[in-house]
């Protein structure tokens, strides 16, 4: 009886630690994955990587990629490791920073991660999106005036509620289905033509 309980104890530990082997316990790896799907437009998959705080974001970037059959699609372009540095992470608790520079121009953008649930996941929530914006802003080369509008522009934006953030992304997505509806239009006259 007690090989058996042994068995089942040596089985359990090596099951668990096998599981807390895989990427959600490296912020990179993590990171890496989220590029992954997100070159393939994988939705179901870049929502697994991201944090729960992250759902507004998501659904609005869901949107915007459905929209893209009219438009010139970059998704894939932006997204591709190959022309990436990722930087090693930064961990502060449960919450990691990763630098990730483009090799062609030396644009970089810092990526948050934060655990949840013992996994790392991608942070698109609102500060984080606010914070990797003010990180390009940095980056841009822009006068200290326009840093300052941009800046000002930003907290505005900060401080306003979720339910206001939510209502102007709503509005933008219809904005967007009306603009493919009259692309759409567009197309089919010219196509008769």
């Amino acid at each position: 009886m007690k090989k058996i309980i042994v068995a089942i104890f040596a089985f359990s530990v090596l099951y668990m630690v096998s599981c807390n082997s895989g990427s959600g316990s490296d912020p990179k790896a993590v990171l890496s994955d989220f590029f992954d799907a997100m070159a393939k437009k994988d939705i179901p998959a870049v929502r697994k990587l991201a944090t729960a705080e992250s759902k507004v974001s998501l659904d609005q970037l869901e949107a915007a990629l459905k929209m893209q059959d009219t438009l010139e699609d970059k998704t894939k372009e932006l997204y591709d490791k190959s022309k990436l540095v990722f930087g090693e992470p930064k961990i502060e608790g449960d919450k990691a920073t990763i630098n990730v520079k483009e090799s062609k121009n030396g644009n970089a953008i810092t990526y948050t991660l934060k655990k949840e649930a013992g996994s790392w996941k991608v942070a698109l929530d609102l500060d984080s999106l606010m914070s990797m914006g003010e990180d390009a802003i940095e980056e841009s080369g822009m006068t200290e005036e326009e840093k300052a509008q941009m800046e000002a522009e930003m907290e505005k934006f900060r401080n306003m509620s979720p339910d206001s953030v939510k209502m102007m992304m709503e509005q933008g997505k219809e904005a967007m289905d009306r603009g493919k509806m009259m692309m759409d239009s567009l197309k089919d006259a010219i196509r008769k033509q």
